[in-house]
């Protein structure tokens, strides 16, 4: 069975391709599992019909011939959290971000800085004082809900991209501008528009142009909402 999907270019990462973990949750919305794992095969387009197959617990998601992700149930994700960032650590990194000053995409549906409130989501995240992990604060806008008033798995597959990429840049500081090849996530709890979170990212290990990071999304409260495992690939200079 095929069908089809269309990511609109609010959903962007790059200027011309959709943020990666945007994508691998779209994908993500096949897979039958609360584990699941998506690797990117090549940019995601925008604005165009995608189509989706299923062969048995595999999804695949293709632009014409172009193979653009692939994925599956994890199983389980074995990944423990790291002790949640106060939302107030995490405005202060957050303002003293570099990604202010320095991003390789700065209208990124998560983190981009040029993005208005309300149309990106501006989880802009910056190091920690004191800690080896990245964080800034996110609250849903109310244009990303979907029935039942909640925001769309696909948004916290977005959120639990960039802080793992941004944390492997920021912690790393002789690693390039790197994209997401492969993300795995478990969705602990849906979010609502309009109530505060924190994003963290961390490095995990690295292997030459390869990064693997790890990220989580929490409540203001310390709750953990989704968390994250992620391959990073360095671009070539």
């Amino acid at each position: 069975m095929t069908e089809q999907v269309t990511i609109a270019p609010r959903f962007r990462g790059p200027p011309d391709s959709a943020n990666g973990g945007y994508a691998c949750g779209v994908l993500a919305r096949f897979i039958d599992a609360a584990d699941a794992e998506v690797s990117l095969r090549a940019p995601p387009p925008l604005g165009r019909p995608l189509a989706v197959t299923r062969d048995g617990g595999r999804v695949e998601m293709h632009d014409g011939e172009t193979l653009v992700a692939e994925g599956g149930s994890l199983g389980e994700l074995e990944l423990e959290p790291p002790a949640p960032v106060d939302p107030e650590q995490a405005d202060a990194a957050s303002r003293g971000s570099s990604l202010h000053e320095h991003h390789p995409f700065p209208t990124c549906f998560v983190c981009g800085p040029e993005r208005e409130p309300g149309d990106g989501l501006r989880l802009i995240p910056g190091r920690v004082q004191g800690r080896e992990i990245v964080a800034g604060t996110w609250t849903p806008d109310p244009s990303l809900k979907v029935d039942g008033g909640r925001v769309p798995p696909e948004v916290e597959w977005a959120t639990l991209d960039c802080p793992s990429g941004n944390a492997a840049m920021m912690l790393l500081p002789d690693l390039g501008v790197s994209v997401l090849a492969r993300l795995a996530t478990r969705i602990v709890a849906r979010v609502e528009p309009g109530v505060r979170h924190v994003g963290v990212g961390w490095v995990l290990g690295r292997n030459g142009r390869k990064v693997h990071s790890g990220s989580a999304l929490f409540t203001a409260d310390g709750e953990l909402v989704g968390i994250g495992r992620a391959l990073w690939i360095e671009l070539r200079r």
